[in-house]
């Protein structure tokens, strides 16, 4: 028995429900879940009852969601039904989608599918009375003035709803039709003919060839197109016979029957019944992958340091428009040594993890306010708003830094920081590809500014990491068949159904709009957040020599961050961030406490080195190449940094011996001995400034010199020197002139210069922007079932007649209202009340009354699913229920 049939014996034989709302109320409390389920957003707020819920369902709003959420063959079946009669049968809805010559797969696929629309409340009704949603039927569906997603234009008789008589009747003359003897009648004749496929065959056989050339055209859609005033003769021919129809002047369109007829009966060039399968590109040993991907992870560990390390002092300014200036950009991937777009996204990657943020917090204090419990104070205005408000306003400049977390970020194992960063990188938002582009103002986005968040990354991110890991491991997928893939999944996603454009015309004369593809098409940003994404889940370690790595694959789980953690809260409240991490952890070297000294002043890394290590020969020396191993040179500059920030010779001497696993080369201890030798024998103070020196043949040859001519030097005593510059400028004059001055304070001790490590205040990281209402947990759903079965119960109750206040409430008199209600708590029979809350919003309530005293009626209410209290005096009034008939139940 066929697949088709199957479905056709499983329904019932009865025309089914006669609206959507009983088509609801008749489901199981599985069924109502599911569809709660699958549409988040009729749940905000939890429906009263199932009439509201329909409701809710049919809202244009929600259906343009629904309809994005559908996949390829299902938005078919759906348009499939929207150019159908209706209602229309299972086998109607069959014959469009599978054509006069079937398709197995089609039909094999559509049961599936019908129970999916059902389910997620887009279609209704019996087997033979199939309903598209009433707004879903108005988005998808041809008019005049815009064809069918399907290519189809409207049928014969809303095409020919304004004509006259005579002309409908002279069409039916031409096409061979006898005269009938109303416009009804002549419609539906035209109509049957275009509908028979053998009639139109004939039909068609007299035609002038350039005629069927312009139905070739405009079978498959737009089906519109222009015509002049004095048509050609074989568009003239199309016309006469009814094949093409005017809808607007000089604009005409082929009729949905004759398409169809002319398409053998397919509402779809190619129906899509199943999923495209994504291909295998190459295929490599899980070893290798993990290998690659661990390599991949420790170069985003180190890329990431180096950007904070970069920034620690304090990073570039703030635009006043917000984010990094295109100079500054540039700078940054100089420092990195990566291209622009690369160093984008390592910073915006940064920014999401809470590791780095702007140090004035504008922006951040005016979107926290309002979750403040004292934010809507008059006035309100904490002690960081105050300080960024007095910065702002003595015209201090914003700069970007980095935050506390990062302190507790770097202080982490490395598999645990490359946690963290995944963590943020998942579900965040912001889209770093689309820096550099404009935005629908024409204004450039910056890296960190505003406009960057795309509600679909998320999304488009984890299903990339899913489809990969449908893959067996070791598997590169080909991206062209992934995105193929994606597309068939959300062919709708984020773009509207329909443009609201009318379609431009294409008969044979001239086109009547011009087409083009919009610069912020949905569908393309789609295309590139894919592209985005592969590339993204390389370069972080994700994925290795293009296929998921086993680390990647936990990223997939089902638990993410815990309840109330941010972005920027240590990996240890994530579940899957653990797993993460040790999955990661064997594929990353160890920390290395040694390096390899070499005679020609060099240091070489041969792996990562342990934090304390790493930063002190950060001082000691330049990094002059990284890769597998890191190559350090000791200079001159180098050295007297190191003994700038306070450390002596001897202790660069002890340090390069305890690390060192080959000697320390003797080049390499001249250059420490002699850069320490010269090390403040000069001493620069403040009075402007001056230079002393207990050497005089030292001072004797600075003032000989050329190039003390700018520092405009004067000698006070055979020690020292005065000089109109200042401090910092007459130092770095020294040093151009090869000497090594050291700056000393006003008690004449060396100053030691530390670097200064600027941090942001707390920083909360950007929050991703949803891409509608969550998901709901099954404890909601089971709530908000319950709730909706309370409220339906208590809708539908019968009453007796009685008094109504204005909105529909009951009214009773204050002493019969309270008799009423002390006669239900006695006998326990459940009674409508009106009731008018303090706000003032009135509603009605079916309630059992447990308990009246001190002026308040307790009881069970139905409508609310709960036991509450009212006062009297906000009951308008007070009906009894119906009697039910025999055998009935109360309503509870």
């Amino acid at each position: 028995m066929s697949a088709e049939q199957q479905h056709r014996d499983g329904q019932a034989a009865d025309p089914g429900p006669r609206s959507l709302a009983q088509a609801l109320r008749e489901r199981d409390d599985a069924s109502l879940g599911a569809l709660l389920r699958s549409r988040p957003d009729l749940l905000h707020p939890v429906p009263t009852d199932v009439t509201q819920l329909a409701t809710r369902a049919g809202t244009r709003a929600s259906v343009l969601r629904a309809l994005e959420h559908l996949d390829r063959f299902a938005l078919q079946a759906a348009e499939a039904l929207a150019v159908a009669p209706d209602p229309a049968s299972y086998q109607e809805l069959l014959d469009l989608l599978a054509g006069d010559d079937g398709d197995e797969e089609v039909a094999g696929a559509l049961p599936a599918t019908v129970a999916l629309l059902r389910e997620r409340a887009l279609v209704w009704g019996g087997e033979d009375r199939l309903r598209l949603v009433r707004t879903a039927r108005e988005l998808l569906a041809p008019s005049a003035s815009h064809s069918s997603p399907t290519g189809l234009g409207p049928s014969v008789a809303e095409a020919t709803s304004g004509m006259s008589p005579g002309r409908i009747q002279a069409i039916l003359t031409a096409a061979g039709l006898p005269h009938t003897h109303d416009t009804v009648s002549a419609v539906a004749a035209l109509s049957g003919l275009f509908a028979d496929r053998e009639r139109v065959a004939e039909l068609l056989e007299g035609a002038p060839e350039a005629s069927r050339e312009v139905l070739t055209r405009l079978v498959w859609g737009p089906p519109y197109g222009q015509v002049t005033a004095e048509p050609a003769a074989h568009l003239r021919w199309l016309l006469d016979r009814g094949l093409l129809l005017p809808t607007t002047p000089g604009t005409v369109v082929l009729p949905r029957e004759a398409a169809l007829s002319l398409r053998g009966g397919r509402a779809h060039r190619v129906p899509e019944p199943t999923r495209p399968r994504v291909a295998v590109a190459a295929e490599r040993k899980p070893q290798v992958v993990d290998a690659a991907a661990g390599g991949q992870a420790l170069a985003a560990l180190d890329t990431v340091e180096e950007l904070l390390r970069s920034w620690d002092e304090g990073g570039p300014a703030v635009l006043r428009a917000g984010g990094l200036s295109i100079r500054d950009l540039k700078r940054t991937a100089t420092v990195l040594e990566v291209p622009e777009p690369v160093a984008a996204f390592w910073v915006e990657l940064a920014y999401a993890a809470g590791l780095i943020a702007s140090d004035g917090g504008y922006v951040e204090e005016h979107h926290e306010r309002h979750d403040r419990p004292d934010a809507d104070a008059e006035g309100y205005e904490d002690e960081e708003t105050r300080d960024a408000r007095t910065r702002r306003r003595s015209g201090e400049a914003e700069h970007y830094a980095p935050t506390p977390e990062y302190d507790a970020w770097r202080d982490l194992p490395p598999a645990e920081r490359w946690a963290w960063l995944l963590e943020a990188w998942l579900p965040g938002t912001r889209a770093p590809g689309l820096i550099g582009g404009r935005d629908g103002r024409d204004r450039t986005l910056s890296a960190l500014g505003p406009g960057l968040d795309r509600s679909p990354a998320p999304e488009v991110r984890r299903r990339v990491l899913e489809l990969m890991a449908g893959l067996e491991p070791g598997q590169a997928p080909d991206p062209a068949t992934l995105l193929e893939r994606l597309r068939w999944e959300r062919p709708l996603r984020s773009a509207g159904p329909r443009r609201e454009q009318p379609e431009p015309p294409r008969t044979g004369v001239r086109p009547a709009y011009g087409g083009g593809v919009a610069a912020n098409d949905p569908k393309a940003l789609r295309t590139k957040l894919t592209e985005w994404a592969l590339l993204e889940a390389e370069m972080l370690g994700v994925t290795g020599r293009g296929a998921l790595a086993t680390h990647g694959r936990a990223l997939l789980g089902a638990e993410g961050r815990s309840e109330g953690a941010g972005a920027g809260t240590a990996p240890a409240g994530s579940a899957r961030a653990a797993v993460v991490a040790a999955l990661l952890a064997p594929l990353l070297p160890e920390p290395l406490d040694h390096v390899l000294l070499q005679a020609d002043l060099t240091a070489v890394a041969p792996g990562p080195l342990v934090r304390p290590l790493a930063e002190a020969l950060g001082v000691l020396a330049d990094v002059e190449s990284k890769g597998g191993a890191t190559v350090y040179r000791f200079t001159p500059g180098s050295v007297r940094r190191a003994l700038d920030a306070g450390r002596s010779a001897t202790e660069l001497h002890a340090f390069l011996d305890r690390h060192s696993r080959t000697p320390v080369p003797q080049p390499l201890t001249y250059l420490i001995d002699d850069v320490a030798r010269r090390h403040g024998l000069l001493r620069v103070g403040a009075a402007s400034s001056y230079v002393r020196c207990d050497d005089e043949s030292v001072l004797d040859e600075i003032l000989a010199d050329r190039r003390a001519t700018a520092l405009r030097l004067r000698r006070l005593a055979p020690t020292v020197v005065a000089a109109q510059a200042d401090p910092r400028t007459l130092i770095e004059g020294l040093r151009a002139m090869g000497f090594a001055p050291a700056a000393e304070s006003a008690e004449g001790d060396v100053m030691i210069a530390r670097p200064h490590a600027h941090r942001t205040p707390p920083r909360t990281p950007p929050a991703p922007v949803p891409d509608g209402p969550p998901a709901p947990d099954a404890t909601l759903l089971t709530a908000a079932v319950r709730a909706v079965r309370a409220g339906d119960r208590a809708a539908t109750a019968p009453r007796k007649e009685t008094p109504q206040a204005p909105g529909g409430l009951p009214r009773t008199s204050p002493a019969d209202t309270l008799a009423t209600v002390q006669a239900a708590a006695m006998t326990g029979d459940s009674v409508w009340i009106g009731h008018v809350n303090a706000e003032g919003a009135a509603s009605q309530r079916l309630l059992a009354p447990l308990r009246v005293e001190g002026g308040y009626v307790t009881g069970y209410d139905h409508t609310a699913d709960e036991v509450r209290t009212y006062a009297l005096h906000r009951i308008t009034g007070v009906a009894e229920l119906a009697d039910e008939p025999d055998g009935a139940e109360p309503a509870r």
